[in-house]
């Protein structure tokens, strides 16, 4: 029993580690997205661009496929 759980800590502690990592990431991509929509909001409400929503879905898709 002593040898299983000098295995099964390491693992539990790599296994939680990896799953705060994943969240972290994904919560900062969310707030990113979040922030940059409410940007895009901010610019249409004061009239400086007025952009049509597919024109807006292109730019994104563009920008999307440009990071990756």
């Amino acid at each position: 029993m002593d040898g299983a759980m000098q295995v099964a800590l390491p693992v539990v502690g790599i296994v939680a580690a990896a799953a705060v990592t994943f969240y972290t990431v994904s919560f900062a991509e969310i707030r990113e997205i979040s922030f940059r929509d409410l940007e895009e909001s901010e610019i249409e409400n004061q009239g400086l661009t007025s952009l049509s929503s597919r024109k807006r879905r292109a730019r994104r898709k563009e920008q999307k496929e440009t990071k990756t």
